[in-house]
């Protein structure tokens, strides 16, 4: 299918740009290591379903969510593929999904946003460390206008009850999470690449969650954590934030990296900041000051210079 790629990674943005809403929504309520355990539980659920499904048709090709056409055919994957996914799902999801939603509830979905600007020079500066991809001017102008933009958006007058110096450190592990997040993915990049889509998520899905219920269970407040999975009314939000952010926008993710170009499939991920900031303006009722709306632009501006010099 043509553009088959193109279309995961802007689907990826989109389906991600409305769970980081839902997302900053259920974390008023539940805290960053019993929502991530909860939305992992979800996806993976809900992906191991897909997976038997998928395995009851013909061996080929389905028609898969809002269109797009999903693996269903499963491979062997070697022992080591299996470790670099798992680990891969660790530090992409055990940690920087639970970094991410702290910083959420520190500053919010609009600077959150902003912070994602960092994910693509990230990717390129670990593309060139990692898989020996060259790494040219354009691109260190690019990052150089990400991290700019990030630095304004930390100067942004802080929410209410929040200090500047909560702005920086939740600026800093929004960062943080996004650079855990391109290092699993670069890591796992070679596997992706030769393994199915939706075995290689759930995968990389179940790494995460058992690291995360390791962690929840040698945790002295552990009973606390589990009374998530207690139906409640932050389910309203949380469960299909979990199945949009963790489930869809995760297969969109890795199918783009997978069938796209890192480079065109990570500036497509980035629009995630445009529909992102719009949704948090319009939902969540934040502040969509001038100089919140100019660390996008220049956020995003060094994303497309970094993708494509002039």
């Amino acid at each position: 299918m043509p553009f088959l790629g193109e279309l995961y990674a802007l689907a990826a943005a989109m389906t991600w740009a409305v769970a980081l809403v839902l997302f900053k929504r259920s974390g008023e309520t539940v805290g960053p290591l019993s929502l991530s355990l909860f939305k992992n539980v979800v996806a993976s659920t809900a992906l191991a379903a897909t997976l038997a499904l998928v395995a009851v048709f013909p061996a080929g090709i389905v028609e898969g969510p809002v269109g797009v056409v999903v693996e269903q055919r499963l491979s062997d994957l070697s022992w080591w593929d299996v470790i670099v996914l798992l680990c891969s799902g660790v530090l992409g999801i055990a940690i920087a999904d639970t970094l991410l939603f702290y910083s959420l509830n520190l500053i919010g979905v609009g600077l959150v946003t902003v912070a994602e600007c960092s994910y693509s020079p990230c990717v390129m500066v670990l593309a060139w460390v990692m898989l020996g991809e060259k790494l040219a001017m354009h691109h260190v102008v690019g990052g150089a206008m990400v991290l700019s933009g990030l630095f304004l958006s930390s100067t942004h007058a802080p929410p209410p009850g929040r200090s500047q110096g909560q702005i920086l450190w939740g600026s800093a592990c929004a960062v943080m999470a996004i650079a855990l997040m391109a290092v699993g993915i670069v890591w796992a990049k070679p596997v992706i690449q030769r393994a199915p889509l939706l075995p290689v998520t759930m995968v990389r899905l179940i790494g995460g969650t058992v690291v995360l219920g390791v962690i929840l269970a040698l945790h002295r407040r552990r009973n606390g954590h589990y009374e998530v999975f207690r139906p409640a009314r932050s389910w309203r939000t949380m469960a299909p934030a979990s199945l949009l952010g963790t489930y869809l926008a995760m297969i969109f993710w890795v199918g783009g990296f997978k069938y796209a170009d890192a480079a065109v499939a990570a500036v497509l991920n980035q629009t995630s900041t445009i529909f992102a900031l719009i949704m948090a303006a319009l939902i969540l009722k934040e502040p969509f000051t001038r100089r919140k709306l100019l660390a996008a632009i220049l956020a995003f501006a060094g994303v497309v210079v970094v993708i494509r010099p002039w």
